[in-house]
């Protein structure tokens, strides 16, 4: 297998619950591939395409290393991919305040 539907390999990889949820992702604009939105849950991903999915406020790139062939445990679906994202950067607890005793 060279290709796989978008919205398959979404759901295998879990960034969406539904097989349903991944197409509508796809047909609102909130998945692209390579930089060009994809509209079609039928578009074809495959091996090192580069995909950029928003997921509310959070945008999320990951490059595709495999296509899978089923939707697995969680370890298993983060095989499907490597993330391109920076992680976010470490944000002080401005709340917390150490107490100075003098």
């Amino acid at each position: 297998m060279t290709a796989l539907r978008v919205d398959k390999w979404l759901w295998f990889a879990r960034f969406a619950r539904t097989r349903s949820l991944a197409a509508k992702l796809c047909s609102e604009g909130a998945v692209a591939i390579g930089g060009i939105p994809i509209v079609k849950p039928g578009h074809p991903v495959r091996i090192g395409d580069v995909l950029t999915v928003r997921q509310g406020k959070l945008l999320r790139e990951v490059s595709v290393v495999a296509l899978g062939a089923r939707r697995g445990p969680p370890a298993e679906a983060r095989l499907l991919y490597a993330e391109r994202t920076p992680p976010p950067p470490a944000v002080a607890d401005e709340a917390w305040v150490p107490l100075i005793e003098e």
